[in-house]
């Protein structure tokens, strides 16, 4: 699958075969409580399963605010 991490800039990875997303941010070093994982329009969960030929796009939770 093609995972385009938007952290802290954008870059395009493959990752082969079908997995979970707390999987693939698992390969990719990322910790899942800092980011967003999206395909498409739809938020996805990190039990949420992907496929080969899927493109996710992995982006900062950003917190803030005063």
């Amino acid at each position: 699958m093609k995972v385009i991490v938007r952290q802290p800039r954008r870059r395009e990875v493959e990752v082969p075969g079908n997995r979970q997303v707390r999987d693939v941010l698992r390969e990719l070093g990322l910790n899942p409580e800092a980011v967003v994982v999206v395909q498409g329009s739809d938020l996805l969960t990190r039990d949420a399963y992907v496929r080969e030929d899927d493109t996710i796009e992995v982006i900062s939770a950003i917190s803030g605010g005063g």
